[in-house]
């Protein structure tokens, strides 16, 4: 036996001394105690143990009044075990961050695992048995004499077991780190569970090409799901859904490749590390840092249920966990989170939503790994009758049995038709018809920005019509047909790609037919309104464009010869005018250029079709010898500035309206849109509010267009507006988008505390420094103090109180982060988006 367990049964035999032990002789055997012989030959022996050595006994009794040994809890010996049925069972960490043992879900099932000792709900990192727990009753988790750590269930069975047979393994042990070791007499690891993560990833786990993150089947179970991080055979590190009928990689964006991406697959060692101040390192070159960058906070990397693997960091106060790094900004993005036919939806909710599309329903209520199953059949046979139903800025993921471009969706439809595993088929139309047709329907998603519709193939008998819940905002992009376009290639698995001739000729033809009518059409308007000569070419980009080349002379009369000044900024001021057709617009003179009109016109019209709702709209330019003007719609509300540096000031809700809308149109500009899009000068004076307070954009990319290729004013050089400029404009880098992501920052810090932080004061010691500067420091102390009521220090005290608490730290934590000195630690656009997307009022 082994010495700690002897003492124990020393001690629990001298607790059982006899009532009469004042006597001098020991008490007889026939003494009444009992009725059970096996009870009665117990207690005569506990008794004959305490008359015989009552020395050791008091000894025993004295060491028991104490708690138990630190030694007892942090290490599990040779032949010992941890039973399910006693919770304070449990192996602790020497720090007391992790404890290992039974966790509990339901009623009746444990999983022998480890967790985060002080978060709030016990958050497991690590689990034995993920796939099958074991019972309430008589389950033990056991070091056995041959060395091996052993789980059994109630009737013995064994459920898990490590490695280490026939070893010499002599304790296990719960280290600091979360590690849970095996190790021999001389302190040597024989097994340790960073060996084996589950769904989680600890700061120093070494992570390898023989392990993997397997995600959570779902909330409040253990079980493995369909998501995992690994390193591929190319040496990368990916996620992938890996469900019961497809699998596919989503992450990095298969739409590049691997250097587009910013890995590399030379290193074939396969390796990587979170530390412990947050940064994370791979031998691909992958890297990332927790937003709360910094030494004393504990983390962990998790492959999340839903499919995004994330970064978090607890909140020592609250228990709490933090996001500070995410794998995907958008989490539609990650594949088969809605299952076969559903569709994924971006909400204001923290979430993204799961719906079935048009003659479709839910497979199985609350279980979306099922997706949805179609109300009906289709067969091969001519005689069914078949219709289309479109499904707006909808498509799905793969499966393609045809991609065809310069094709009508007439033609495209044909396709679909004339094949019998065609379920739906995708057409886009961005300055050519682009056919996919789709042999199976995963991975569904709506984004307002894709440029492209789903059409399914149903019955004619089924009731079906072209959905209103998908909340769709009509939003393009421009692209050059000539090197960008909508939706690489990558992103299909095609089954051919030959072109149709046939289809080719006939789309030239009506392209043909619908340029005669653009022509003569675009003649006739422009002679008659304006009476004045007009070429061809420009009549006919006029109408094909949306927007319209206006005369000088034409604005100079519209604006009563610039009578109304709106506003001025740094690229030219800004006049109201009344068009011919009573139009309100605001015409901008970008003053004298000496930039060709040829490439004026090219780089405004490109800008020119941008649509955004929170972009201002461009209705058409003017270029006329030195004269560069652009015309806009007039927005009635006027700047942001106007309405919150002054008394007339903005109310919360109208301000968390505008953070998000301005978020949206940077997003759409950085990533949605040509690379050379960036703002450059966000600030209040160029943020318009509609009638509706909805903010849009204006001056994006305009200032730079009309720059380039300049001998007087390189873009490379200082731009924007004091106080709201990046730091790396004064340090002669790179410009790129997060130029206007810092700026960006100072805007949201500003509506959050009501004034301007762009402008320098004097301290006590009369040394300058910025008001933003000063802002951050002091946010930044109150949070890390753990003030319970920070923000209410720091919001607008205008407000009176009126505000939620919830937003105004987000945008408060996310201004801050935009404004960081090193752009690399900057978020992007779309990650501000989703963040404040996912924030409940």
């Amino acid at each position: 036996m082994e010495p700690a367990n002897q003492i124990r049964t020393g001690i629990e035999n001298c607790m059982h001394r006899p009532q009469h032990q004042q006597n001098s002789s020991p008490p007889q055997t026939s003494a009444p105690i009992k009725n059970s012989k096996q009870n009665s030959v117990s207690m005569v022996f506990r008794a004959s143990i305490f008359w015989k050595y009552p020395s050791f006994c008091i000894v025993l009794i004295f060491l028991l009044s104490f708690p138990e040994t630190s030694e007892s809890k942090k290490f599990l010996k040779r032949g010992s075990s941890l039973s399910v049925e006693d919770d304070s069972d449990v192996l602790t960490s020497p720090d007391k961050t992790f404890t290992c043992g039974f966790y509990d879900l339901g009623e009746n099932a444990y999983w022998f695992s480890i967790w985060f000792t002080n978060s709030k709900d016990r958050t497991v990192v690590w689990t034995a048995n993920r796939d099958r727990p074991v019972s309430v009753r008589g389950s033990r988790a056991s070091l056995r004499r041959n060395g091996a750590m052993v789980l059994t269930d109630v009737d013995g069975t064994v459920i898990w077991i490590t490695n280490t047979t026939d070893t010499n393994a002599n304790r296990a042990e719960l280290l600091d780190t979360g590690n849970l070791v095996l190790k021999d007499v001389n302190g040597k690891v024989l097994w340790q569970s960073f060996d084996f993560p589950t769904d989680t990833l600890l700061p120093n786990q070494p992570f390898v090409k023989s392990t993997k993150l397997i995600s959570r089947l779902e909330i409040g179970n253990f079980a493995s799901g369909y998501f995992s991080f690994y390193f591929d055979s190319d040496n990368v590190l990916k996620l992938m859904y890996d469900g019961p009928e497809i699998s596919s990689v989503y992450w990095p964006n298969r739409d590049f490749n691997i250097f587009g991406s910013g890995r590399t697959n030379f290193n074939s060692s396969r390796i990587a590390v979170l530390d412990d101040i947050g940064n994370f390192s791979s031998s691909d070159q992958l890297q990332f840092s927790a937003i709360d960058m910094g030494s004393g906070i504990k983390r962990r990397l998790t492959m999340d249920y839903d499919g995004n693997l994330r970064l978090y960091s607890l909140n020592k106060k609250t228990g709490l966990w933090m996001i500070s790094w995410q794998a995907l900004t958008g989490q539609c993005k990650a594949h088969g989170v809605c299952g076969r036919y559903g569709i994924c939806v971006y909400t204001q909710k923290p979430e993204p939503k799961c719906t079935c599309p048009p003659g479709y329903e839910v497979g199985e209520p609350g279980n979306w790994n099922k997706g949805c199953k179609p109300k009906f059949n289709i067969t091969c046979s001519s005689s069914q009758q078949v219709k289309f139903v479109k499904v707006p800025r909808v498509d799905y993921y793969g499966f393609d049995l045809n991609d065809s471009t310069s094709i009508t969706m007439e033609s495209c439809k044909k396709l679909c038709l004339d094949d019998c595993r065609c379920e739906a088929f995708s057409y886009r139309l961005t300055g050519e018809g682009r056919c996919f047709t789709k042999s199976l329907l995963y991975n569904g998603y709506n984004s307002p920005n894709f440029p492209g519709d789903i059409y399914l193939k149903l019955p004619v008998s089924v009731e079906a019509s072209e959905p209103r819940m998908l909340n769709v905002i009509n939003q393009m992009c421009p692209l050059s047909e000539s090197s960008i376009m909508f939706g690489s290639p990558s992103m299909y698995d095609t089954a051919g790609k030959r072109m149709k001739w046939t289809y080719l000729y006939w789309f030239a033809l009506a392209i043909g037919a619908f340029e005669a009518i653009f022509i003569l059409s675009g003649w006739w308007l422009l002679f008659r309104k304006q009476g004045l000569p007009s070429s061809v070419e420009d009549g006919y980009r006029a109408i094909s464009s949306q927007f319209r080349k206006f005369g000088y002379s034409e604005l100079k009369k519209a604006t009563k010869n610039f009578k109304e000044e709106l506003g001025r900024g740094a690229s030219g001021a800004v006049y109201k005018g009344v068009l011919a057709d009573e139009r309100v617009v605001a015409v901008k003179r970008l003053g004298d250029s000496n930039q060709g009109e040829e490439v004026f016109w090219a780089e405004v019209s490109t800008v020119g079709k941008i649509y955004h709702m929170n972009l201002l709209r461009m209705w058409g330019f003017c270029s006329e010898g030195r004269h560069r003007l652009v015309v806009y719609e007039y927005i009635e509300n006027k700047s942001l500035d106007k309405h919150l540096f002054s008394s007339d000031f903005l109310g919360w809700k109208e301000r968390f309206q505008v953070a998000l809308g301005t978020a949206r149109g940077l997003a759409y500009l950085h990533h949605e849109c040509l690379e050379w899009v960036i703002h450059c000068d966000v600030k209040p004076e160029n943020i318009l509010l509609d009638n509706e307070f909805e903010p849009k954009i204006a001056d994006f990319g305009l200032a730079k267009l009309s720059q380039r290729g300049s001998n007087s004013s390189q873009f490379s050089r200082i731009r924007g507006t004091k106080g709201y400029m990046a730091p790396e404009w004064a340090s002669n880098l790179p410009i790129t988008a997060k130029v206007d992501v810092y700026s960006y920052g100072v805007v949201i810090l500003e509506l959050v505390k009501g004034i301007r932080l762009s402008k320098l004061i004097v301290d006590d010691s009369e040394e300058q420094e910025a008001e933003l500067t000063r802002f951050v420091r002091e946010v930044k102390r109150k949070i890390q103090s753990g003030e319970e009521a920070w923000i209410e220090k720091v919001v607008d005290p205008r407000l009176n109180g009126k505000f939620s608490r919830n937003q105004a730290a987000t945008l408060a934590e996310i201004g801050i982060s935009c404004v960081e000195e090193d752009r690399n630690r900057r978020p992007t656009m779309d990650s501000v988006v989703q963040s404040l997307l996912q924030c409940d009022a």
